[in-house]
């Protein structure tokens, strides 16, 4: 029985099936998950509920000095804090820098780091074992025993690696989004302010109306506005603004914002700013990304489109010849 999985893991035609229908699998998914999708809006909107209970409560308790309340937050799963607590890895591995990646790619639950901790032990066992297995134990490449090490070990490090990947990768998807739909809400949170709104009223209303072109915004808007109205101090909600979307052009008009509050400075002037300087970056960078489009194309059309220009332009020509050489 042994003998058979071993025959048919390292048959090649059976490894080739077999991604082959993880490739069909991963199309058929990939079409049908648009037929499927559920409310991302909501969702997310109600995590972001969900945090600004928990910061009702932090500053309620900060408050009363008391600690007999409720806390709303979820608390982590039980095997995932016990492995925590047993591996220490709070201490060795969670560090200021991966809270920060966590919250800029929107993971603020109390399962959030817990879970990353236990991913980035983890992750490089399994690699580990795995290529072990594959190369030591099932020999399928016929190396010697330094290449096949120096395969496990490139194999721990991609598992290392993968949690970071993973979250750089949301986190750029996240700005990319948020980039898009800043110009876009500082108008209207300019249209809000200038009509008289509060800013906590203008932040919820602009958070409620640019849900559809951008969740994360919308999320962002959502939290501050929950900050907004419970911390002591609002240049903190600003500031936790601009470190949780990581983008300079938030960062800046999170700086007029507190200005605004501090000095008195009139805050529609400083939106209507800002907001062109925006556009003026978002439209700078699509003309950047424009100008070096022909330099990146001199290459695929050297490679792909010159051969086959010449192929159509010869071959009638050589077929011409051919034949007044037959006659």
């Amino acid at each position: 029985m042994i003998g058979a999985i071993v025959d048919k893991l390292t048959d090649p035609h059976f490894i080739a099936s077999l991604l082959v229908a993880v490739a069909a699998a991963a199309t058929v998914l990939t079409l049908a998950m648009p037929l499927v999708d559920t409310d991302t809006l909501g969702r997310r909107m109600k995590s972001v509920s969900v945090e600004r209970e928990r910061i009702r409560m932090r500053e309620r308790e900060k408050l009363s000095k008391s600690n007999t309340k409720t806390q709303l937050r979820l608390t982590p799963k039980a095997h995932i804090q016990a492995i925590v607590q047993r591996f220490n890895l709070t201490k060795w591995m969670g560090t200021e820098h991966a809270r920060m990646q966590l919250a800029m790619a929107g993971f603020r639950g109390a399962q959030s780091e817990p879970t990353f901790l236990v991913a980035r032990l983890a992750l490089p066992i399994i690699f580990m074992l795995v290529a072990a297995f594959y190369l030591f134990v099932l020999g399928v490449l016929q190396y010697s025993f330094m290449i096949k090490l120096g395969v496990v070990i490139l194999a721990t490090y991609i598992g290392i690696k993968m949690p970071e990947v993973y979250l750089n990768n949301i986190i750029s998807k996240r700005q990319l989004s948020i980039r898009r739909a800043f110009p876009d809400a500082l108008d209207l949170l300019l249209i809000c302010v200038e009509s008289g709104m509060s800013i906590e009223h203008a932040f919820r209303k602009v958070s409620m109306e640019i849900g559809q072109q951008s969740i994360p915004m919308a999320e962002e808007l959502t939290l501050t506005t929950a900050e907004l109205s419970y911390l002591p101090d609002r240049r903190t909600a600003y500031e936790n603004l601009g470190n949780r979307t990581g983008l300079d052009a938030v960062r800046a008009i999170c700086t007029v914002l507190v200005q605004a509050e501090k000095y008195g400075t009139p805050l529609g002037t400083a939106l209507r700013v800002v907001s062109q300087e925006s556009r003026d970056t978002r439209m700078m960078e699509a003309e950047k990304k424009a100008a070096a489009l022909p330099p990146k194309l001199t290459v695929p059309m050297i490679l792909f489109f010159l051969p086959v220009l010449f192929a159509v332009i010869i071959t009638p020509a050589v077929i011409q010849v051919r034949q007044q050489l037959h006659y």
